[in-house]
């Protein structure tokens, strides 16, 4: 190691560590999210991936503390500043077909559309992916997040999922045991099926994780299709009463007490049991058996997955395309012969007309020759 990098990393371990000394220091994700720039594990993503300088050092480590009496904190260009922050609370009617962030490098449309009349920089809390709807939380405090989407704080989310097919009993208790995916075993707190159609099937799922896309991850590992997802409700706050596309703004205090948290937001937190309570009924198999038709397990309906789910409507949309294509076709070819068959029609008519006329005319011209 050169010289000048020794004296770098030891003048970077000195302020690292007079930083840890100071009573007033506080880590720099927590900094970060306190400041409402983002939830504290994107923070820890930003910080990584060298977006964040402390009086313009760049800094890279997660053990860096920031006094914030005397430090300059900056995030990709823009100060990050406790004094600027009025805190927002707000839940978001997601639609279905709009991205959960920011923005969007492929140019679609992000929930941030919704909420342009608010003049302070938010942010949701957690994610519901492009192709769900359903309660989103939004806001720009960043422990308040971290409470949401942090596993540790067992916070209850209930989701109606309507999949392809009819449900089997045997298909629920297979949901109802979970399925081990990539992060280990995930088993939903309760699953309960709440409505039947004729092609398809409404389920009501109760989770305490958040993972990226964990229900229909396991809907899919027990072969199932997930065609619409909608988050209900976070601990006891519902979204209903709100419209898709519209937010309803409230306290901090309203928002954790609807959810089932203590008020304080760091003490400790103790989740209303009950939460949120449907008041559509359980749908019993065992005593109802499900709709005639195709078993939901079937193979047929994974081309409506995710990974091929817009492939699967272009296929669909050029087949009818295609069907109405041949339909315009064989229309077409079938006025052509009308048409044709009624020039034949005329032409003969017309030699009918045109005998009788001639005949009509010798009957004329023999009467008149008579002496």
């Amino acid at each position: 190691m050169t010289k000048s990098k020794t004296k770098k990393a030891a003048i970077k371990t000195a302020k690292t560590e007079s930083q840890n000394d100071s009573e007033f220091s506080i880590r720099l994700q927590k900094y970060i999210a306190d400041c409402g720039v983002t939830s504290r594990r994107k923070a820890e993503i930003m910080i990584r991936e060298g977006r964040v300088t402390i009086n313009g050092e760049l800094v890279t480590e997660m053990g860096t503390k920031v006094d914030p009496s005397n430090d300059v904190v900056m995030v990709d260009g823009h100060l990050a500043d406790l004094n600027a922050v009025e805190p927002i609370y707000l839940m978001l009617h997601k639609p279905r077909g709009y991205v959960t962030t920011l923005s969007d490098p492929e140019g679609r449309e992000t929930v941030m559309d919704f909420v342009k009349e608010i003049s302070e920089r938010i942010y949701p809390v957690g994610r519901l992916d492009y192709l769900s709807e359903g309660l989103l939380l939004m806001t720009n405090d960043g422990e308040f997040a971290n409470i949401i989407m942090h596993p540790k704080y067992n916070v209850t989310k209930v989701y109606e999922v309507k999949v392809f097919g009819s449900v089997t009993e045997t298909i629920l208790n297979k949901l109802r045991a979970g399925a081990y995916l990539d992060e280990g075993l995930v088993k939903p707190t309760s699953v309960r099926v709440i409505k039947q159609l004729p092609t398809k099937t409404w389920i009501e799922f109760r989770l305490n994780e958040g993972r990226n896309r964990e229900i229909r991850r396991l809907c899919e590992a027990v072969g199932l299709t997930v065609d619409k997802l909608k988050r209900l409700a976070i601990g006891g706050l519902s979204i209903e009463g709100v419209a898709p596309g519209k937010f309803r703004l409230m306290s901090k205090d309203q928002m954790l007490n609807l959810i089932g948290l203590s008020e304080d937001g760091t003490a400790k937190r103790v989740l209303n049991k009950e939460g949120f309570v449907s008041t559509k009924k359980t749908i019993d198999l065992k005593k109802k058996r499900p709709q005639p038709g195709t078993v939901a397990d079937d193979e047929t309906f994974q081309k409506f997955r995710r990974e091929t789910y817009f492939d699967s409507l272009k296929q669909i949309a050029e087949n009818k395309s295609a069907v109405a294509n041949k339909i315009q076709s064989l229309s077409d070819q079938v006025y052509v012969e009308e048409q044709k068959n009624y020039v034949e029609r005329r032409k003969k008519v017309d030699a009918v007309n045109a005998t009788i006329k001639n005949n009509n005319l010798k009957k004329t011209n023999f009467r008149s020759a008579k002496p």
